[in-house]
């Protein structure tokens, strides 16, 4: 039998669209040439790692991958109630909308409703009625256990709030607390605190997509193998302008936690060119080789919006579509894994 490739994961962040990863990890778990080494993930992604790091952590071989899958069930499936909305399922069907009315339905859409709301209240403004749903998500996994050494390593993204610089969760100090941290959009949820054990006192946090998405650099150690595999789902490259004010403020939204990953890309690809004028010696830094599993096609088709309030049945559609990228990723590179890019990084970045 040949030996396993070893790999590591970065999972963006990017909401309901994170059910696209979930489809990617499904057939990930069920390529026994696969093994998973570490896990970087953000904000949904950070749900993903979470559900991945609790299931193969629980068991050794199949039976953690079944673990893993059956977490990954659980999350997405309590994301969809959470997001069901039978009222748009009903005037969905009754009343279908062509493209050309689209942007009239935008106006009244969920997605518009909660994007007024939150310019004029704050999550603070809610009191006593304040809850962050992730919580029970994350606690009532049916293998929860993601601060423990056993199965592959887990770095979890946020931004500290005070400070702006992002903050790296690992090992025992990955709680359900830091993976709320990891996906707090503040305009939805309070800063979640968390008490810093180094100097005792309390930092507030935010969504880890402002400073990392994902962060590629702890990937870097040593002990992890080359191949870093990223999930990415927020498109890289949008053809149309963006025209309309819900547009346009997609973009912006993408272009900014899109930002942080072209940066780490940027400084792997300055590294490869050392390597390649023979300005590094072998060893001295690490030649991490690069894959991406995407779909931007897809992506294209979707809106910011649709990451907070998903259309009926878009969490099974995107899960599908992930399955079906990561059958593409191995069947057309899956060979590239512990021997070259899969990607051409400088066209990326040009």
């Amino acid at each position: 039998m040949a030996k396993a490739k070893r790999i590591n994961l970065a999972l963006q962040g990017g909401g309901s669209h994170g059910a696209f990863t979930w489809g990617v990890l499904d057939r990930l778990l069920d390529e026994p040439g696969i093994e998973i080494a570490s896990v970087s993930g953000t904000s949904a992604g950070a749900l993903n790692g979470a559900a991945l790091k609790g299931g193969l952590s629980a068991a050794p071989g199949k039976a953690g991958r079944d673990a893993a899958k059956r977490n990954l069930r659980h999350i997405w499936s309590e994301v969809e109630q959470l997001s069901d909305n039978r009222v748009v399922r009903w005037m969905t069907s009754v009343f279908p909308l062509p493209r050309a009315m689209q942007r009239w339905a935008e106006f009244f859409s969920p997605a518009a409703w909660l994007d007024n709301v939150t310019r004029v209240f704050s999550p603070y403004d809610y009191g006593l009625f304040y809850s962050n749903p992730l919580r029970h998500i994350i606690q009532e996994m049916p293998f929860p256990r993601v601060d423990i050494d056993a199965g592959p390593r887990f770095f979890v993204t946020a931004t500290n709030v005070r400070t702006g610089k992002i903050r790296i969760f690992s090992g025992a100090e990955i709680t359900a607390d830091a993976i709320m941290a990891s996906a707090c959009l503040p305009n939805l949820f309070r800063a979640v605190e968390i008490r810093d054990p180094a100097t005792g006192t309390h930092e507030a946090y935010w969504d880890g997509g402002y400073s990392g998405n994902p962060a590629l650099f702890p990937l870097f150690h040593p002990d992890l193998p080359r191949d870093i595999v990223i999930v990415n789902i927020n498109p890289m490259l949008r053809e149309a302008i963006p025209k309309t004010p819900a547009a346009i403020q997609d973009r912006i939204n993408e272009i900014s936690f899109n930002a942080s990953l072209l940066s780490e890309l940027r400084a792997i690809s300055f590294v490869k060119r050392l390597f390649a004028q023979g300005r590094i010696d072998e060893g001295a830094m690490k030649n991490v080789l690069v894959h991406m599993i995407m779909d931007d096609s897809l992506m294209n088709d979707l809106t910011a919006r649709s990451k907070v309030t998903p259309s009926p049945g878009m969490i099974e559609v995107m899960r599908d579509a992930g399955w079906n990228a990561a059958e593409k990723f191995l069947s057309e590179s899956g060979g590239n894994l512990g021997q070259r890019d899969s990607i051409d990084i400088p066209s990326l970045l040009s």
